[in-house]
């Protein structure tokens, strides 16, 4: 969507393919001089100025070793602990509580202005780059040309190359400062030359939109990247919760999202005890291991932070984080133990099980679709446990037994 984070995990918002062989990653221009003739029209059209033009486009060639990030993007096999537990630790919530410290007027200011609580946007700070630690060091004009002179997304890129452009003729940075990802993705809080576009603010007032050397212009565009997709004010983004002893998965499944006084209805309680805030909210049960694992009911703030990187696992760390910084611990119920993320093969190996086992889950091919899951279920509910449709190795290694 916005930033390489969502490229390099091949997550959907950038529909991303999975491998690309050598030879559809060669340039498709006779050479770079050709191509960058070919995108001065472009550019110029988008109002970029000629000399804005050359100084971006100084030194440029065509780079194999940055293709080589696009030929294959290494499927994700770490369950959600282990994600959660490499990004939200200790030394990141203190180091958030530092920085709001730091930038407490900033912070301050731009919740006023758009209603977004500061520790949200430090917590995607503290996701995406550190703090600011790690920005990323690729010249993002040479890099998006490179992606779309060798025809990886090239319709994609080169508008995120034309937009790029733009910002530099614009005056908000120069070429060589305007540094990031090898997918484009830029400054503090790594925004692709779009987003910047259509959500970047001057917050200190100095006629630049400076995400990269300015913390409070970074800062204030997040803040009013949260606010434009529809952050609700105040609001957290879902709570840890307790399932009753013989809860109804079927009926939860049915319900997919609901008022949170129907989830207490069946039984569902905060693991702080407390009552829900606002029992009309909407939320949605997420189990991302299974029963034994903490759950959450979540609400319409996760999907916002999902606008910013369209993964649960992500959303899940900022909100934790965020908690963390105010004050918060960690997860009121334990991760399971021995717990490990399939892999394609395993997951075939899995769909081979539950074949022999007697149900049907088809050809095994790693891909878990919904004759896989309703196999899970009905092996689960032979077996007397939580019918969670839960796959992980945990499940594997039961069926092997």
């Amino acid at each position: 969507m916005l930033h390489s984070t969502a490229i390099l995990r091949g997550l959907p918002a950038l529909a991303l393919s999975a491998a690309l062989s050598l030879s559809s990653i060669a340039p498709s221009f006779a050479n770079s001089a050709d191509f960058v003739r070919s995108i001065w029209p472009l550019a110029e059209a988008r109002g970029v100025s000629r000399s804005a033009f050359e100084q971006a486009f100084a030194g440029y060639s065509f780079s194999a070793k940055l293709m080589e990030h696009t030929k294959s993007q290494p499927e994700f096999t770490r369950t959600v602990e282990d994600y959660i537990e490499r990004r939200v630790t200790n030394a990141q919530a203190n180091k958030g509580r530092a920085m709001r410290a730091e930038w407490n007027q900033t912070l301050t200011g731009s919740q006023q202005r758009w209603g977004v609580q500061p520790e949200y946007v430090l917590a995607i700070w503290g996701m995406e780059t550190n703090y600011g630690g790690f920005m990323g060091g690729e010249h993002t004009i040479h890099a998006l040309a490179t992606l779309t002179e060798g025809g990886y997304r090239p319709d994609f890129f080169r508008d995120e190359l034309l937009t790029a452009l733009r910002i530099i003729s614009d005056g908000h940075v120069s070429a060589n400062n305007m540094t990031g990802s090898w997918a484009g993705a830029m400054g503090h809080t790594q925004f692709m030359p779009s987003s910047f576009m259509r959500y970047a603010v001057d917050y200190n007032g100095d006629g630049r939109k400076d995400i990269w050397n300015s913390v409070q212009d970074a800062l204030g565009s997040t803040a009013n990247y949260l606010h434009e997709h529809g952050w609700r004010q105040g609001e957290t983004w879902g709570y840890e919760i307790h399932l009753p002893k013989g809860f109804d998965y079927a009926r939860a499944r049915q319900m997919e999202r609901a008022p949170l006084s129907q989830w207490q209805a069946m039984g569902i309680q905060r693991v702080s005890g407390k009552a829900f805030p606002r029992p009309s909210d909407i939320g949605r049960l997420y189990m991302p291991a299974g029963a034994s694992g903490p759950t959450f009911l979540l609400l319409p703030n996760f999907d916002v932070i999902k606008r910013y990187n369209n993964s649960d696992s992500y959303a899940l760390a900022v909100g934790h984080l965020a908690d963390r910084i105010i004050g918060g611990g960690s997860f009121a119920t334990p991760w399971p133990a021995n717990d490990y993320a399939l892999s394609k093969a395993q997951r075939a190996e899995l769909q081979t099980l539950l074949n022999r086992a007697g149900y049907d889950v088809g050809s095994p091919d790693g891909v878990v679709g919904p004759k896989t899951r309703a196999a899970v279920i009905a092996w689960q509910q032979r077996a007397g446990l939580p019918a969670d449709g839960h796959i992980s190795g945990r499940l594997l290694d039961r069926l092997k037994r």
